[in-house]
């Protein structure tokens, strides 16, 4: 059992640097895991270059990584649903589990959630980009034969899609608009897609990553918003409906979307967001993931008068178990997830060129960078 293991630790902006930590002795409910594939996130893309994540200031050194697996190396002797050598997608929150939220199974918006790699909590819960960890068990979720750990990475953000496709409640058949094209909104469409067999029509302002969503099965259909900056309330709703008309117009199995039954909104741009608005049918619901300016002005009344719901999303809840079954069935609908794994870096010394490539649309060959992994 490992004592002492390397980390990449964040002491400033761009600031990495590598060092040994001590793990702390392992507690009778806990296993260690040892780290073996990390997708980035926005979120520690934010930290890395800012040293803060919007208003979420870091006050000690922080790990980075959250959407991570890796294999068993020891179990705590109270243990008994995992074993040395098991692989296993890690939920890296760590709620009270006592609370009324968590006692009602929503305990991703525990208010006392320790979530590692996040700096919202003092002391920080340090993250998963290190070379082993001490992690309770009923938070490794085992992965079967069938699920790779890069896609065992996968399962965190995927879980983000399912705990949307849960809120947005879609029937089946049903049509659903998407709005951002990077990992969270194409794995959104995707499940739409999975799950609930919807027809998607994904939009975003960069042409290769909505006919990357088309030409991979994740959506149906593409939307190209073009780049406008309007600087007024009036002109900006005037260009919301303006994309609405677009998306409206589009083609989907040989005829117009019209509006749609649900709008994952995923850029947190506010053009999108008043958009989603005017895309969405009567009794509609739109998902609010996207993380943007937390101040917007919105057509409320466009929504009020016709009930759509603007629904917030935070993270999941209950949803590994049923991302990974999902991953180890033959779903057709299921696009092949590898694929948005586009560049991968092996080994702690290059965590920091990872995180570089992570801040860019494209790499020097040309191609787009949506995922971009570790490995150890």
């Amino acid at each position: 059992m490992a004592t002492k293991v390397n980390a990449s630790v964040l002491h400033g902006a761009r600031d990495l640097r590598v060092e040994a930590r001590e793990l702390p002795v392992l507690a009778a409910d806990d296993v260690q895991v040892a780290v073996k594939a990390t997708g980035l996130c926005g979120s520690d893309l934010h930290y890395f270059g800012h040293f803060r994540n919007g208003d979420i200031l870091v006050r000690e050194p922080l790990t980075l990584g959250h959407e991570s697996a890796g294999v068993v190396t020891a179990v705590g002797s109270g243990v008994t649903t995992l074993q040395a050598g098991d692989h296993v997608a890690l939920e890296v929150g760590q709620p009270c589990e006592t609370c009324e939220l968590c006692q009602g199974g929503r305990y991703n918006i525990c208010r006392e959630m320790k979530f590692r790699s996040s700096a919202k909590a003092y002391p920080h819960a340090q993250g998963t980009l290190q070379e082993q960890i001490s992690h309770p068990a009923r938070w490794c979720h085992k992965l079967p034969t069938e699920v790779s750990l890069e896609l065992g990475a996968l399962v965190e953000p995927l879980s983000v899609a399912l705990h949307a496709s849960d809120r947005a409640r879609l029937a089946s058949g049903s049509t659903v608009l998407v709005f951002g094209a990077g990992t969270v909104g194409l794995l959104c469409a995707a499940i739409s897609k999975a799950v609930s067999d919807a027809k998607v029509v994904i939009a975003d302002i960069q042409e290769d990553r909505v006919k990357f969503a088309v030409e991979n099965g994740f959506a149906d259909a593409a939307v190209v918003v073009p780049m406008k900056r309007p600087d007024t309330i009036e002109a900006k709703l005037v260009f919301a409906k303006e994309v609405s008309e677009i998306v409206k117009g589009t083609n989907v199995g040989g005829q117009p979307v019209g509006e749609v039954n649900a709008t994952f909104e995923c850029t947190g741009v506010e053009a999108c967001l008043q958009a989603s608005i005017y895309s969405t049918a009567p009794g509609g619901r739109i998902m609010i993931i996207g993380m943007g300016n937390p101040i917007q002005t919105l057509p409320i009344s466009a929504a009020a008068l016709r009930e759509v719901d603007l629904v917030g999303v935070f993270r999941y809840a209950n949803t590994y178990p049923r991302v990974i079954e999902l991953l180890a069935s033959e779903n057709p609908r299921l696009p092949d997830f590898t694929k948005l794994i586009t560049q991968r870096f092996t080994g702690m010394e290059n965590i920091l060129k990872a995180f570089d490539m992570a801040a860019r649309v494209k790499d020097d060959e040309g191609n787009l960078v949506l995922k971009v992994m570790v490995s150890m």
